[in-house]
C-alpha cells in the first residue's frame, strides 16, 4: 500500500492527448462514462485552459507553472525542443517535500513521446510503449506494490491522438457515423462526421482505460488519499481548433478529486489556467512555490482570475501568437509575417482535407483579433479595426503586453530563439503527415 497522511496525499496525474473538452461531462455526445462518474464525484472546472494549443509546450506549462517561453519548450519535444531546466519539472518539487515520482505511459517533454528516456527525471519509468494497456498495467502493479512515502504517478495515453495514418487508435467500435454531430466548428459532412465518429470511439477507449486505473486504486485502498487530476493538453485535432488560441484551441477538460475539498460534484465557473496546478498542488501538500513559477493557487476560497493568457509558438511551422483571454473578450496578437492558415500546423485528417478542397489555405489572418465571447462564442467576428471597441482592444492589448514582459517574452526582442537542431516544416509544404 501506498504511504500518505492527510497533508501529504498521493496525486495520481491522469493526461490524454488532443481531447479538448469533448467528453461527456462536459455535455458532449460522445461516450465516457467513467470520466462522467469521476467529475460527479469531484470538481470540475469548466472555465479550464491549456497555456499553448500544442502537445509538448501545452504539458511543459502544466509540469512546470511557467509558459512555454518562459520554460524553453517552444516547439515538440520529438522535434528537438527541451524544457531549459529540468529541474524545474513538478515531479523535483514535489521530492523535496518527500514523494516518490514514477511515470506509466506517454510523456513528450523529452524525445519521443513514450516513457524511455530519463532526462525529466522520475525515480521510476514503469513503461517502454503506450497504447491502452500497458500504463494501466503499470499503474495497477504500481498501486499494489508497498512504499513508504506518498507518491506522484503520472499515467499519460497516445489517444485520442491521431496515428500515422491521420486516424485515432481504438479498441472499441465507433458509433453509427450517420447519427454523430460533429464540433459546430466543422460543416456537418458525411466526412466530418465519420471523422468525429471516430473521434469518439478513440475517446470512449480511453475513458475505459482510465476507469480501470481508477478502479485498481480503489481496490488497493488508496482513492481517499489520493488527489487525482485528469486533463488534457489541449483541443481536439481538427481544423481550427488544436494549435488555435480560439477557444476551440485552448479550452480543456480539468476535473479533480480528493484531498484538499475536491470532493462533491461541484462545478466551477471560474477562470483557470494549466499554468496554475503547480501552485495548487505545492500549496495543499505544503510546500513553498518557487519564484519561477508564473500560475497562481486556485486551492479554497480564492478571489477569481480575471484572465488567462496563451500562446503558440511552434508545432510542425513557426507561428507565434498570443492571446489574453477574460470572461467575455479575447485579444490575439500575431507574430508571424506570414498572414494565412499555415497548413502544416494542423494534424492530417478527412476533415482536414475537405477545408483544403474548400480553400482554407488561402484564407488569411488578421494580426490582431479581437472577440466577444458572449455575443459571438465561435469567435468568427474579429472587432479589432471596429471603432466602437477600441477601448477594449487597446486595454486587451496592454494586459497582453505587461504580461509578455513580466515573463520575459522572448519576441518583444525579436523572432523565437530556436534550437539550431529543431526540426522545422518549412510554411510552403503541405503533407499531411508532416506531424506524426
Amino acid at each position: 500500500m501506498g504511504s500518505s497522511s492527510a497533508a501529504t496525499p498521493n496525486i495520481l496525474y491522469l493526461h490524454v492527448h488532443d481531447a479538448g473538452r469533448y467528453v461527456q461531462p462536459y455535455g458532449y455526445p460522445v461516450s465516457t462514462p467513467h470520466l462522467q462518474k469521476f467529475a460527479e464525484g469531484g470538481v470540475l472546472y469548466r472555465q479550464a485552459f491549456c497555456g499553448n494549443p500544442t502537445c509538448s509546450p501545452s504539458r511543459a506549462c502544466l509540469l512546470t507553472g511557467c509558459y512555454a517561453h518562459s520554460n524553453g519548450m517552444l516547439g515538440l519535444a520529438h522535434r528537438g525542443f527541451r524544457l531549459n531546466n529540468y529541474q524545474h519539472h513538478l515531479c523535483h518539487l514535489l521530492r523535496a517535500g518527500g514523494y516518490t515520482t514514477a511515470l506509466a505511459g506517454v510523456q513528450h517533454l523529452a524525445g519521443a513521446h513514450y516513457a524511455s528516456v530519463d532526462e525529466i527525471g522520475y525515480d521510476a519509468v514503469l513503461t517502454e510503449k503506450s497504447g491502452f494497456e500497458p500504463p494501466v498495467e503499470a499503474a495497477k502493479s504500481y498501486f499494489e506494490k508497498p512504499r513508504q512515502k506518498p507518491f506522484f504517478l503520472s499515467v499519460g495515453f497516445f489517444a485520442p491522438h491521431r496515428d500515422g495514418n491521420d486516424s485515432f487508435p481504438t479498441n472499441r467500435e465507433r458509433p453509427n457515423p450517420n447519427y454523430v454531430q460533429p464540433p459546430a466548428i466543422l460543416p456537418d459532412t458525411p466526412e466530418t462526421r465519420a471523422d468525429f465518429a471516430d473521434y469518439s470511439a478513440s475517446i470512449t477507449s480511453v475513458d475505459d482505460s482510465i476507469g480501470r486505473v481508477l478502479a485498481a486504486l480503489e481496490d488497493a485502498g488508496l482513492a481517499d488519499d489520493t488527489l487525482v487530476i485528469v486533463t488534457t493538453d489541449h483541443g481536439i485535432a481538427f481544423p481550427g481548433m488544436k494549435c488555435s488560441l480560439t477557444d476551440h484551441g485552448i479550452g480543456v477538460m480539468l476535473m479533480m478529486r480528493g484531498p484538499g475539498g475536491f470532493t462533491g460534484g461541484k462545478v466551477v465557473e471560474d477562470l483557470v489556467s494549466h499554468v496554475d496546478i503547480v501552485p495548487t498542488l505545492l500549496e495543499l501538500v505544503g510546500l513553498p512555490v518557487p519564484d519561477h513559477v508564473q500560475g497562481r493557487s486556485f486551492l479554497g476560497q480564492k478571489s477569481p482570475c480575471e484572465e488567462v493568457f496563451a500562446e503558440i509558438n511552434v508545432h510542425a511551422s513557426v507561428e507565434p501568437r498570443r492571446a489574453v483571454r477574460t470572461r467575455r473578450w479575447k485579444y490575439i496578437r500575431s507574430y508571424t509575417e506570414h498572414p494565412q492558415v499555415i497548413l502544416t500546423n494542423c494534424d492530417g485528417s478527412p476533415s482536414k482535407t475537405l477545408w483544403h478542397e474548400a480553400g482554407w489555405q488561402h484564407r488569411t489572418i488578421d494580426n490582431e483579433q479581437l472577440y466577444d465571447l458572449i455575443l459571438d462564442p465561435m469567435e468568427r467576428e474579429n472587432l479589432a479595426a471596429s471603432p466602437d471597441h477600441a477601448t477594449i482592444r487597446a486595454e486587451l492589448s496592454e494586459k497582453l503586453h505587461q504580461w509578455q514582459i513580466e515573463t520575459g517574452d522572448p519576441l518583444l526582442n525579436g523572432p523565437l530563439p530556436l534550437p539550431s537542431d529543431a526540426v522545422i516544416v518549412p510554411l510552403d509544404k503541405y503533407s499531411p503527415h508532416d506531424l506524426n
